[in-house]
């Protein structure tokens, strides 16, 4: 009975157990192999089974190197959430930025943060965003780049206002401003420490004591600046327009201040507008003794007392007919009266066509109030995707509406007050009603007494409502204070294409945003904000603004934040010189304004006080994809409108997290996941355990950001034993360092076992793709490349393969400290690769390293450093070649211990016989390292078949295609050109193998 027997070892048997010990082997991962036959025999080596049951019984175990550390292998319950604090204090995770800004770097990387908003706990989204950022800066510090963070905060706004008004019920109602704005600030103030507490606990890197807040008085200061900068190009104007307005909030919004209800019901209504007066062209067309009306469609009937005019489009075509239900003559669009006749339940007869341009000069009357004429006017914005192909056109309810209105001089007067009711001047039948409620009712049964209703309907359509109160707004004309961004757009979008972005679509959705966006209304109703530093004439239309002015009381505000322009009587709010020029303190004629600036304006000015350098632009903005048209977007135009500079170089888009079936995160559907009960575990710790804050940023890191990001329990789960499979593996490699020195151990490269020049040059292979991907921002695909190497490269293969030399061997034979040396880089490598990711883990290994002569910090000690000469080509050839044979032997004996059989390759005469040579001189060896990459009892290599074959030996024949392009059998570490292709024909009594890697 051969197991041969190394002769400092203590059996085949004693291998076998040692080699379960750590990790357990999984079937091959490698890629198939094709080209010429070969056979392959395999003989079983008896009583076996008898030295395996002596080995588990412990009579060999004292005979072996086994691995020795003290890193954990597992950590449980609250023992990872646990140790990760440890670790923050122990490696000095709160002092690591101020650190690295202090040491000397050839470059600096400025990642600019964007601000969440202070009104809420921790929650997902945030982990999200936060954990990217601080992947990407852990990333280029390690590359050795100073990096600039600042954490920031948007404080101000609506949605905190309401919070506290809410709260306060109906005690509201008697606060003064500055009681509103104290309150305000304190929930703010609230929020941020919460929310600071959860980044901290996550570990990203910031100095957490020097943070940015849009409340602070010099960013405020700033900020009044920037807005006079551009108020002084003519860019920011005050006009009559109209605006969303929310009556939830008595406030102005944006358009990045909306959500859209795709399931809004709104009262749509077919209307006629009889004629009043023909063009021309229409009266030649019909019969003056016939009425004719004029039919129009709207979603928005409480807009029809506003009307001003009915639009048509010029180059389309209109159609006289007649109804066949009630003989009236009508007029639409010829390409519409099919389906509006379907939806009047009728048929209508064409009587004549005729050109939009037709209708020149014709007017129709107002369908409530008879005296009044609605002109008919040529307008771009009319389509036939909906309705008939006339517009009602009321300027005060409608962007469009208005813009013709400006060129045909019609009235814009809005009959609509801010908390969306109509006024006194809409009439008794109207005045006092809701518009959306009520009042449309009532015009509805105004429109019936006139006779001038066809059709109500009701309509399901996505209708835009105020993103924090969740109600539906109006459009509503109002005096308001705009950017013009129609000049700032065409410079914007040129400055645009030099800005990277990821992913590529992310630019084009950003131009159609703001392709889209007609103006931008900055002012808002509300007293939480920053002034528009604007004082108005008491008694006329005007307002007072100068650099004096705006300087003035900037200053006053960077000294004293800006409740001043709430506490100071006007005269101090106004400099002594233009005090004098206005009145002077005693007969003041001006009055401070008391409109707030929109939050977009707030955050979209951070570039000017945050970015450093007289260039002021950050290498990165990060964040979600619904700032594409909002903090992206603000500070862009921005930037632009101040310095015609963009404030970014790279911009990354990530998308919104999900529930586990792609559905929005909400408490009523109770898919919410609180990041606090991921780390530290929920009540129930059997249903909610404590994963630890790196389990949550190898989610994040895992995740295809780039679209919608999914978290579930089911998902955390599957990132928890990714890391803790992780984490067996770099206890292996610990284990198996111990009583090594690489200053005085290490064996030269060119000198080490193949099989380990082999790993090294697999793992400079690794380091060059994880680098690489790091610098895109695919931490997805570092994941990835991490997890198939530290589960197949190495758990399943080259772990499988070294025990014999790191167990059996002496402790200080070449043989083992080659294997060392392999490891030692390994694990450098991987630990470094991962520390972006996972610094808690990162951290803890290094604490555990034998040969450190004091535990350092990952992040104190660079980026991963690997060497030229570990590139070899020519060698991975060649042992993908023996791996190809191995994979061949395992496939034979499946579930079976490879150390209980012999193999015997037989390869013709060739190139890929005198590689295989290299790894083993001698004919048959138990010692050889091709016998160590079979993990057989022994291995015969022979270049021709064996004249006899015993009756216990099996069988197996093969295809392999080796490409061995140009390669010399010494000269495995160049790449070969022009070359040819080896055939390989095996014949291995006893079975022969592939790596068993680490899958």
């Amino acid at each position: 009975m051969r197991w041969g027997l190394r002769p400092s070892g203590p059996g085949a048997a004693a291998l076998a157990a040692a080699r379960n010990l750590w990790v357990q082997p999984r079937p091959s991962c490698r890629p198939s192999w094709r080209g010429t036959t070969g056979r392959l025999s395999v003989r079983s080596v008896t009583g076996a089974s008898n030295q395996l049951q002596n080995s588990r019984n412990g009579s060999y175990r004292d005979t072996v190197l086994l691995p020795q550390t003290s890193f954990p292998m597992k950590l449980l319950g609250s023992q990872q959430p646990d140790t990760e604090l440890e670790i923050q204090q122990k490696c000095g995770f709160s002092e690591l930025y101020s650190w690295q800004r202090e040491r000397k770097a050839k470059t600096e990387f400025c990642l600019h943060d964007g601000p969440p908003y202070a009104n809420g706990d921790p929650h997902v989204g945030h982990a999200l965003n936060k954990i990217l950022k601080d992947i990407a800066n852990r990333y280029h510090m390690m590359r050795g780049s100073k990096i600039h963070f600042v954490p920031g905060w948007d404080c101000h706004g609506l949605p905190i206002e309401i919070k506290v008004l809410s709260e306060l019920g109906g005690k509201a109602q008697n606060l003064s401003a500055m009681e509103i704005r104290e309150k305000a600030r304190s929930f703010a103030k609230a929020a941020i420490e919460k929310q600071k507490s959860a980044f901290i606990r996550w570990g990203i890197m910031a100095d957490w004591d020097n943070c940015y807040y849009t409340f602070d008085g010099k960013y405020e200061a700033r900020q009044l600046r920037i807005f006079y900068q551009m108020y002084d190009k003519g860019l920011i104007y005050r006009s009559y327009k109209p605006v969303y307005w929310s009556p939830s909030s008595r406030t102005a919004l944006a358009e990045a201040e909306l959500e859209y209800n795709p399931e809004h019901v709104s009262r749509s209504v077919y209307v006629k507008f009889p004629l009043l007066k023909p063009s021309p062209k229409l009266a030649s067309l019909i019969d003056g003794s016939s009425p004719v009306s004029f039919l129009v469609w709207t979603t928005q009937p409480w807009t029809i007392p506003a009307n001003q005019a009915v639009c048509y489009m010029p180059e389309s075509k209109y159609a006289v007919v007649k109804c066949s239900k009630s003989g009236d003559f009508y007029i639409l669009a010829a390409d519409k009266v099919t389906s509006v006749a379907s939806t009047l339940g009728t048929t209508f007869e064409v009587i004549s066509t005729f050109s939009g341009v037709d209708l020149e000069s014709g007017t129709c009357t107002h369908p409530l109030i008879a005296e009044r004429a609605s002109p008919l006017l040529p307008a771009n914005h009319v389509t036939m995707t909906k309705g008939t192909g006339l517009v009602h056109t009321a300027p005060a309810h409608g962007m469009e509406d208005y813009s013709v209105a400006s060129q045909h001089s019609l009235s814009t007067d809005c009959l609509v007050n801010e908390d969306g009711v109509f006024t006194d001047a809409a009439g008794p039948e109207l005045q006092n009603k809701a518009v959306l409620e009520e009042g449309t009712e009532v015009v509805i049964k105004m429109l019936q007494a006139a006779n001038n209703l066809l059709k109500e309907e009701e309509l399901v359509h996505s209708y835009p409502y105020d993103w924090r109160t969740k109600k539906p707004v109006v459009i509503r004309a109002s005096k308001q204070w705009f950017v013009n961004i129609t000049d700032v757009k065409t410079t914007a979008k040129d400055l645009l294409k030099k800005v990277k972005f990821i992913p590529e679509s992310a630019l084009n959705a950003m131009v159609d945003m703001m392709d889209r966006r007609p103006y931008w209304c900055i002012s808002r109703q509300r007293v939480w904000g920053v002034p528009i530093p604007v004082f108005h004439h008491k008694t006329k239309d005007e307002f007072l603004i100068n650099s004096q002015t705006v300087e003035h009381i900037a200053k006053l505000v960077e000294e004293h934040g800006s409740d001043i322009w709430w506490t100071l009587p006007s005269e101090q709010l106004l400099p002594k010189e233009v005090l004098s020029q206005v009145g002077g303190p005693d007969a003041l004629e001006y009055v401070p304004g008391r409109d707030i600036l929109d939050i977009w304006f707030d955050s979209g000015t951070s570039w000017s006080y945050v970015l450093p350098g007289t260039d002021q632009r950050a290498d990165l903005y990060l964040e979600g994809k619904d700032q594409l048209g909002g903090w992206f977007q603000s500070s862009l135009l921005t930037s632009v409108a101040a310095r015609r500079k963009s404030p970014f170089k790279t911009v990354v888009v990530h998308g919104f997290t999900l529930g586990e079936k792609g559905e929005k995160m909400s408490k009523s559907l109770g898919n919410v996941i609180d990041p606090d009960v991921v780390i530290n575990g929920g009540q129930d710790q059997s249903k909610e355990p404590p994963f630890g804050a790196d389990v949550l940023r190898w989610w994040v890191a895992e995740s295809n950001v780039f679209t919608e990001v999914t978290i579930s329990p089911s998902v955390l789960r599957a990132a928890r034993d990714d890391v803790s499979k992780l984490r067996n593996t770099l206890r292996f490699l610990l284990g198996n360092v111990a009583g090594f020195n690489p200053e005085t151990d290490s064996v030269p490269v060119n000198d080490m076992y193949v099989i380990d020049q082999y790993m090294l040059h697999l793992l400079q292979d690794l380091a060059n793709k994880v680098t690489d991907a790091y610098k895109q921002y695919d931490f997805g695909k570092v994941v990835r490349l991490l997890r198939a190497f530290y589960t197949r490269e190495l758990s399943t293969f080259y772990f499988s393969i070294i025990k014999d030399r790191l167990y059996c061997e002496n402790a200080k034979d070449p043989k083992r400290r080659s294997c060392q040396t392999a490891l030692a880089e390994i694990l450098d490598v991987l630990v470094r690769s991962f520390a972006p990711i996972l610094p808690h883990l990162a951290e803890e290994v290094f604490q555990y390293v034998p040969y450190a002569k004091e535990p350092k910090s990952v992040f104190r000690t660079g980026w991963i450093k690997t060497s030229p000469i570990w590139k070899k080509p020519g060698l991975e050839e060649a042992i993908e070649g023996a791996c190809a044979m191995r994979d061949s032997f395992l496939g034979s004996i499946p579930g079976k211990n490879a150390a209980e059989y012999e193999v015997i390759l037989v390869i013709e005469p060739g190139l890929l016989f005198e590689i295989i040579e290299m790894l083993q001189a001698e004919e048959t060896s138990s010692t050889s390292q091709l016998n160590e990459l079979m993990m057989a009892s022994q291995t015969t290599l022979l270049p021709r078949e064996p004249r006899t074959l015993t009756p216990d030996v099996m069988e197996r024949r093969g295809t392999f295609l080796i490409n061995l392009e140009g390669k010399e059998p010494g000269d495995l570490g160049t790449q070969g050109h022009g070359g040819t292709r080896e055939s390989v024909s095996l014949l291995p009594p006893l079975g022969f193998c592939v790596p068993v890697f680490g899958c």
